[in-house]
């Protein structure tokens, strides 16, 4: 097999849509987590969570911005008018973040499901051909290592816990659990971004090695993962079509901008 020739710096012409799709998906993965965690500040267990959802918050925003900063320079549009202007149903978050907050053990496990998962898919794009997303990624990578520890910390915590602590993670893993494939399912233009090498693992592989990973973590506790809802791994369906929870999110975070669309912020 001939090995691919290493490629410039940026994007190459005619990967541009493939690259969007990537990156738009990124982008609002991590921005749609961000804000939906912003929503424990003030009201999470005790003081020292209520700083660490905020720090974690704040880092998923800011993975989220540079994205779309990157996604700004492919297109030429402005990183805040792709994150706020588009409506609703624009957005190509994965069906995992897009499940609403709910109690204290449906966000650690939405987080800690998340947090492996997208673990795994860093790990791949930091190889990645696009130098810009490969430097990035590696930026990033260092801080979502915290947010796994913490993602762990509690699930083993709760796990531990008989009673009401241990029923709450189980019935948030049935409820979420279905869902949380799609950050890894394969993207439509999957067969573009791995013949250019700007994803250089299919998302089968990333699937499979995300299983590898938390199913002994799982076991250790006594706990299994649902299968997998068949929209959740299918690529026309894995990031759109999303709920009540997401629409009541968009027109919170959307808000302000809406109040004058023409003004300079």
């Amino acid at each position: 097999m001939t090995a691919r020739a290493e490629r410039p710096p940026g994007i190459e012409p005619g990967l541009g849509p493939a690259t969007r799709e990537l990156l738009l998906a990124l982008a609002d993965d991590d921005f749609v987590l961000g804000f939906a965690d912003s929503e424990w500040t003030g009201i999470a267990p005790h003081l020292e969570e209520d700083v660490a959802m905020s720090s974690m918050a704040q880092d998923e925003l800011g993975h989220a911005s540079a994205y779309y900063r990157l996604l700004a320079d492919l297109v030429s549009d402005d990183p805040d008018r792709i994150a706020y202007d588009r409506p609703a149903e624009a957005f190509r978050h994965n069906r995992l973040v897009d499940h609403g907050r709910g109690d204290w053990a449906r966000t650690m496990v939405r987080r800690w499901l998340y947090d492996t998962a997208n673990a795994i898919r860093l790990e791949a794009l930091a190889e990645s051909t696009s130098r810009p997303l490969a430097e990035l990624v590696v930026k990033v990578r260092r801080e979502e290592s915290y947010h796994l520890l913490h993602g762990e910390a509690w699930l083993d915590r709760l796990a531990r816990h008989r009673g009401e602590p241990r029923r709450r993670l189980v019935e948030a893993i049935e409820l979420v659990g279905p869902d949380a494939p799609s950050v890894l399912t394969a993207l439509p233009s999957e067969a573009v971004l791995i013949d250019s090498g700007i994803q250089p693992v299919p998302g089968a592989d990333l699937l499979a090695r995300w299983s590898a990973r938390i199913e002994p973590v799982l076991a250790g506790l006594g706990l299994s993962l649902p299968a997998a809802s068949p929209a959740a791994l299918d690529p026309d369906t894995a990031r759109s079509g999303h709920g009540a929870a997401f629409n009541r999110l968009w027109t919170e975070f959307s808000s302000v901008r809406a109040l004058d669309p023409e003004a300079t912020w």
